[in-house]
């Protein structure tokens, strides 16, 4: 595992980059801001590809529940 502080600075740029990702509507940013990790730090690139994915999935799933809850209630209610 990476040194916490490693990975306390991974989640801060994570976050930042989801930010900036959706602002600009460009949802690969974050694979250009890991190759200019990877140019001087292969551990930060790495704790930064995992806390961006983690998110991704996170919002994935919960985006996947909804749907799935929204589909659910509008049979319910068409019956």
């Amino acid at each position: 595992m990476a040194d916490p502080v490693v990975v306390e600075m991974a989640n801060k740029l994570a976050e930042e980059c989801l930010a900036v990702q959706n602002e600009l509507g460009n949802d690969r940013l974050f694979m250009e801001v890991g190759d200019v990790l990877g140019a001087s730090s292969q551990t930060l690139e790495e704790a930064f590809l995992t806390a961006i994915r983690t998110r991704m999935a996170n919002d994935a799933g919960r985006r996947f529940l909804a749907q799935k809850l929204k589909t659910h209630r509008a049979e319910q209610a068409s019956e």
